[in-house]
């Protein structure tokens, strides 16, 4: 069947369209007044009775070929638990007024047909039944009623295909997750070799040249860098699994960033750090996670700033309850557009993306080890004048403290 009109049968309110509806498609194919009075009071009818039993209903007209014959058709789909008995009067009613009437079942619903057979002389073939087909999808709606049914209908449609589209987007980012960890732990084991056998290598007691020694140190070095890329991809994966595991315990906070300033120090050695420590306080941390935090800010403020330029490392508590670490730089700063995306996963500064290595996946990293700290993390920068990173993280608070 090419199907013309469909309408859900949900309320009294929907009868009115399916007479009216009926009848229109009745008149549109010239056919007699009578023929669609009686074509419109069955379907009518038909829909009465299964408005009474539910309101997921749905009515289809539209036309019907066999051969050269058309037959106009009425289809009307309804829940399969749904059983008409005598007290249905339309339903029996119905069937007299049409000269074809069927019930029949599927797996999941029940469906009436009514058909009437049209005469030979409407020269019916597909053109026709594709322009009136088109003619009905076009029609104004026949009265409010309709009109709001349709932007209803319009926006359900939307809903189920914007629903759709997240299902879609969200198993490719699983797929995606997947991917990234299987290939971060194939890529894994042989790195490892690599480092293991470019060690033993630099440790040989046999007479080595210094080009070849060069060479070597060269290779642990992209080692590390290859190393500390699928680290961040593991990282990312656990993320995205909600597998990324902490072991917090108490840490004196000056004592832990002052280490952390002696490691940086041989990594940047160009630089200049200073440190403006605040009182020195308690925190809840996991220290190898936060040293990833420390190596990517601190890392960053040297990779983003000239040689011979201050890293800043400075705490101070700001609000009751946490402590503020911030690191700022002297380097080449960032725009307001740049910092709203800046801690986004994969996000790369159009500026930096020719003159800096990366990936993107650093900062969002870092963001959400702060944010599994119960910390905030922010940046403050100006272009040309520098960036300033800064987190938070609470204080373990003694009892003197909550005492007082």
């Amino acid at each position: 069947m090419t199907a013309i009109v469909s309408i859900t049968l949900e309320n009294e309110m929907d009868l009115v369209l399916a007479h009216k509806r009926s009848m229109k498609v009745a008149e549109r194919l010239g056919l007699t007044v009578a023929t669609q009075t009686t074509f419109a009071t069955a379907v009518s009818e038909i829909a009465r009775t299964v408005i009474e039993h539910t309101d997921t209903g749905i009515l289809e007209i539209g036309l019907d070929q066999y051969k050269t014959r058309y037959s106009l058709v009425a289809n009307i789909t309804f829940e399969k638990e749904i059983r008409f008995t005598n007290a249905d009067s339309g339903f029996y009613y119905a069937q007299k007024l049409v000269p074809e009437f069927e019930l029949s079942e599927s797996a999941n619903s029940n469906l009436i047909t009514l058909k009437i057979g049209l005469p030979r002389s409407l020269k019916l073939d597909p053109v026709k039944v594709n322009i009136l087909k088109n003619h009905f999808e076009e029609e104004s709606p026949l009265n409010a009623y309709e009109e709001i049914k349709q932007r209803n209908a319009t926006l359900n449609r939307l809903a189920t295909e914007k629903d759709e589209e997240l299902r879609q987007s969200k198993l490719i980012d699983e797929k995606k997750t997947e991917f990234i960890s299987v290939a971060s732990h194939e890529i894994k084991t042989p790195l490892t070799i690599l480092k293991a056998y470019t060690q033993l290598a630099n440790a040989t007691k046999e007479p080595v040249s210094d080009h070849l020694r060069g060479l070597l140190n060269k290779i642990d070095i992209q080692s590390n860098k290859l190393h500390a890329l699928v680290q961040q991809l593991l990282d990312i994966s656990r993320i995205e699994n909600g597998n990324l595991q902490y072991n917090i315990q108490p840490a004196n906070l000056n004592e832990f960033l002052r280490g952390q300033i002696a490691v940086m120090e041989h990594i940047l050695p160009h630089h200049r750090f200073e440190i403006i420590l605040g009182d020195d306080v308690q925190v809840l941390i996991d220290e190898l996670r936060m040293e990833q935090v420390m190596a990517n800010l601190l890392g960053n403020a040297g990779k983003y700033s000239d040689k011979n330029t201050r890293i800043v490392l400075q705490t101070k508590k700001t609000v009751p309850g946490s402590v503020t670490v911030t690191i700022s730089d002297e380097g080449r700063g960032m725009s307001p557009e740049v910092m709203t995306s800046v801690f986004d996963k994969f996000y790369r500064a159009k500026d930096v993306i020719k003159s800096h290595t990366g990936l993107g996946m650093g900062l969002y990293i870092t963001s959400k080890i702060v944010t599994d700290h119960h910390g905030k993390i922010w940046v403050e920068s100006e272009e040309g004048k520098g960036s300033a990173f800064c987190f938070t993280l609470p204080l373990i608070i003694e009892k003197n403290e909550r005492e007082s």
